[in-house]
């Protein structure tokens, strides 16, 4: 009962955050159109209005535990008891700090924040329903799912999620309680945002079997690009904790100037990606110098980003990374590719599950994500190979697993 009422509140706060980012996209959009009519100096705008929401977010965060960055790592340490959760104002910093970093054109993702939120949701719901110290643990996880359910409207992605990132295990009672929390999250997020497929794409042939070892082979490539993204964020992390001099709002604030500078180029280098995606699975047309600056750029911005120390998730940017990547491979490759082989779409499709598994090293949940985001099931063994092979790449290169890696750098800092 408290993990189905939890979910609910989990549905309608994730829900309303996501209705909110796509009116901040809107209105963003507006204010760059109206920019660009002022000539040069409106450029000035974009820089201006991206590095006060980076000053803005970053201020919310700093006054909160744990506000900042993804949110994920400390839903993981609070599952291994490593961790607490010690205030009531986490969730409206994630929702405001959020709103404000991620609307305002910064490089970040919307399902760290939603995910911590259901987290602290769940948190809640258990001290409230006097829940004994492990079930308070379990229901504080399985809403978290519930978070990442409602963030790409995947419910099945957010019980994997669960059990192979946050807890590593698969109990009965957790499984449970996950699946009664998103299926209820889901359900009520669906009020405010509907259904239909977060990134869409078109029917797509299945792939022949012949193709199978050149996914594998492209895995293998995915699997060395994120290795070298996780690199960029921590090292990028590093780098901004030796500015010991610079106060962490003015960081943030050059960040988002650094940013905006970008998005007054062209905002598909900036924001969470979506569009990006959406753009690259539906066929849009850019060319491989395009696709090739594009994927330098935000292989930067997000980890750039990131480092800002505002509330902000990494899974969207990884997704449009890995939509790049696969519509650029396909570019460069199919001069050499026989007739029958699949699609820009396909590439993408399975380069953005390949490339985040070089990241997170959650292969499965890489799968269902992005099968649930774009409904295209018929490219399961293309995923299933890409896949093992970014997984296995990301590792014997001596990659951790990026929030392994956060979750002890924000102990070591607690």
């Amino acid at each position: 009962m408290a993990a189905a009422l939890a979910g609910c509140l989990v549905g309608l706060v994730g829900g309303g955050f996501r209705w909110c980012l796509e009116h901040a996209d809107l209105l963003r959009a507006s204010v760059l159109e109206a920019a660009a009519g002022l000539g040069g100096a409106g450029r000035l705008i974009p820089v201006a209005l991206t590095a006060a929401g980076a000053a803005v977010a970053c201020a919310i965060a700093r006054r909160v535990p744990h506000a900042a960055g993804s949110g994920i790592q400390h839903v993981e340490a609070v599952w291994r008891q490593e961790a607490e959760v010690r205030s009531v104002w986490l969730l409206p910093a994630k929702f405001v700090g959020g709103l404000v970093a991620i609307g305002s054109g910064l490089v970040l993702g919307r399902e760290g924040p939603i995910v911590h939120m259901g987290a602290a949701i769940g948190s809640g719901a258990g001290r409230r329903g006097r829940l004994d110290a492990e079930d308070a643990r379990m229901l504080h996880s399985a809403l978290g799912g519930a978070g990442l359910a409602v963030a790409f409207t995947a419910p099945l992605g957010g019980l994997v999620f669960v059990c192979e990132e946050v807890t590593g295990t698969v109990r009965p009672r957790l499984v449970l309680l996950t699946l009664v929390g998103t299926v209820t999250a889901v359900a009520a997020s669906q009020l405010i945002v509907g259904d239909a497929l977060v990134l869409p794409v078109s029917a797509l042939p299945a792939p022949p079997l012949w193709m199978l070892p050149v996914f594998l082979l492209y895995g293998v490539t995915a699997g060395a690009l994120g290795a070298a993204y996780s690199a960029l964020v921590v090292g990028t992390l590093e780098v901004c904790d030796r500015l010991t001099q610079v106060p962490l709002v003015v960081r943030a604030a050059v960040i988002g100037a650094l940013v905006g500078a970008l998005m007054a180029f062209d905002p598909l280098l900036t924001g969470g990606g979506d569009q990006l995606s959406e753009r690259l699975l539906a066929g849009g047309s850019l060319t491989s110098a395009a696709l090739a600056v594009c994927l330098a750029v935000r292989f930067v911005a997000g980890p750039l980003s990131y480092a800002a120390a505002t509330p902000g998730g990494l899974f969207a940017p990884l997704l449009a990374l890995g939509a790049l990547w696969g519509t650029l491979t396909h570019a460069l490759a199919s001069p050499l590719l026989p007739a029958g082989a699949a699609g820009p779409a396909a590439f993408a499709v399975v380069g953005m599950a390949a490339v985040f598994t070089g990241v997170v090293r959650a292969p499965l949940t890489a799968i269902v994500l992005v099968t649930e985001m774009s409904g295209a099931g018929v490219l399961l063994l293309p995923l299933l190979t890409a896949c093992f092979a970014a997984a296995v790449t990301a590792d014997r290169l001596g990659s951790a697993p990026i929030y392994d890696t956060l979750r002890r750098r924000m102990l070591e800092r607690a």
